[in-house]
């Protein structure tokens, strides 16, 4: 398995088409390539930019509460907050980096769609099969450190299901369930970096057995709260 940043994007504007700068950039893309591309550009690309002074905490607090659905935790001006597509992550995705001043990035409507449209974009102009995977940078419960998620997808598998198979010992498995479509913007995120000014990588040689029309992030990944043990 190969992962390789798409390097010579340009900066993003809005109503910039993503898939016309994805292939001017460095990567010549195959049959059966992952593009995980993340959020940040998405957003740009799509108008989910507001103004806001950054230096005004109460200006974000109402940018913040704009995209929440419900405020699960505040700690000074931390806030983990829900969104409407049922993300649970710090500040409903409102973020202030890599942004000109004075503006902060929204999460996209829907991140499926967007990988939809990227990768439709990518067979009009390119004539090959690839999958898009959408990703953002989260915090976890219990764990220090941020990593990659993906918050959108489109021509891939979200969750691989393994219960019904066997594990090493013959043994049946009957709850593992692997979010492939985070494990690959992780992956992607090695090669991306924060500060690189990289917006996109291929993930190459993935399983084909998990690429498919469709898949979800929101239908697949998403917990409902019914059977959330902490909402």
């Amino acid at each position: 398995m190969e992962i390789i940043p798409v390097e010579g994007v340009p900066e993003v504007r809005p109503g910039d088409r993503l898939a016309d700068l994805l292939v001017a950039g460095s990567v010549a893309f195959q049959d059966g390539d992952v593009v995980v591309v993340t959020q940040k550009v998405v957003s740009k690309a799509e108008g989910r930019m507001v103004a806001v002074d950054h230096d005004d905490p109460r200006a974000r607090a109402a940018g913040v509460e704009g995209e929440s659905v419900r405020v699960l935790r505040r700690r000074g001006d931390l806030v983990i907050t829900e969104t409407s597509a049922g993300f649970v992550c710090a500040n409903a995705g409102v973020d202030l980096s890599n942004v000109p001043e004075g503006f902060a990035t929204l999460l996209p409507v829907d991140a499926d769609r967007s990988a939809r449209r990227i990768r439709d974009g990518l067979r009009a102009r390119t004539g090959v099969e690839v999958a898009v995977v959408v990703s953002d940078t989260f915090g976890r419960p219990w764990r220090r450190g941020l990593t990659d998620v993906a918050i959108g997808c489109a021509g891939i598998a979200a969750v691989v299901d393994l219960r019904g198979t066997t594990d090493t010992q013959g043994r049946e498995l009957h709850v593992t369930e692997v979010a492939v479509v985070d494990e690959l913007a992780g992956a992607a995120e090695l090669v991306m970096g924060k500060a690189s000014g990289i917006c996109a990588a291929v993930v190459r040689g993935v399983d084909p057995t998990w690429l498919r029309e469709g898949g979800s992030v929101r239908a697949e990944i998403v917990r409902p709260p019914a059977e959330d043990l902490f909402r």
